[in-house]
């Protein structure tokens, strides 16, 4: 009998191969406790290390885990877009594999999603170093200063959204800095829920300085180019 699920859960995995076990176990945790019926969905963003072998391990152990390859690396966005686009189920959930955020989050997220269309964690005592806090701050600032979005931790791994809205967003290199700025420029509405937030134990960020502040002042201008051009409306009636 096929299972009906609500909420799939994304993994982007970029070289990964040391917290993947580890993931596979909360991730079951929390879809053995999940008061909706959740699935997850790894995907492997050209993965040069054993990530690949280690997904298709843990996917070929349970039924509600499943996974996609990508030929080649391409980033979060592309791998986020890869994701939702395979995505069936109402809900579609994203999780980074580096488990700085836990899966056991997303319950504080599923309270909300009813009533918004894009539930966001801001991660509360974050536990990276000076200077990726600062970093990130910077890049949070400048970013809320152009999109007026009101979010204060944009770049929160840790999401649920509705997929009928996730479908529609236009998608470029960098978007997922602005998933909640796009979000609100469909005419949908966001939340932030406080979440809780780890040392990485294993494995290597693959952001730093450059990327995170340099890369969002590059992506910005795409944002606000998109913004002044954005096509959207509303049938009022038809016949």
């Amino acid at each position: 009998m096929e299972i009906h699920y609500d909420l799939t859960i994304i993994v982007p995995v970029y070289n990964e191969e040391e917290n993947l076990s580890r993931l596979g176990v909360e991730l079951s945790a929390f879809l053995n406790q999940s008061k909706v019926k959740a699935k997850v969905l790894f995907v492997n963003d050209g993965s040069t290390d054993h990530s690949v072998t280690i997904i298709e391990s843990i996917c070929e152990n349970n039924e509600a885990f499943h996974f996609i390859h990508l030929k080649r690396n391409k980033g979060l966005s592309t791998a986020l877009k890869a994701g939702i686009d395979y995505t069936d189920t109402i809900y579609t959930g994203y999780i980074d594999a580096d488990l700085q955020t836990s899966p056991l989050d997303f319950e504080k997220l599923l309270v909300f999603i009813d009533q918004y269309d894009l539930v966001t964690g801001v991660r509360v005592n974050r536990k990276d170093n000076l200077v990726k806090r600062v970093s990130s701050s910077m890049a949070n600032s400048i970013r809320r200063y152009y999109t007026n979005d009101g979010v204060s931790d944009t770049g929160c791994p840790l999401k649920i959204i509705r997929t009928e809205t996730a479908k529609r967003l236009p998608f470029f290199m960098g978007m997922h800095r602005f998933l909640p700025a796009l979000v609100i420029l469909d005419g949908g509405m966001v939340k932030e829920v406080p979440v809780n937030h780890y040392h990485r134990h294993a494995g290597k960020s693959k952001y730093h300085l450059w990327n995170r502040i340099f890369g969002t002042l590059i992506d910005l201008c795409a944002f606000c180019w998109m913004k002044r051009n954005y096509i959207h409306y509303e049938i009022t009636s038809k016949g």
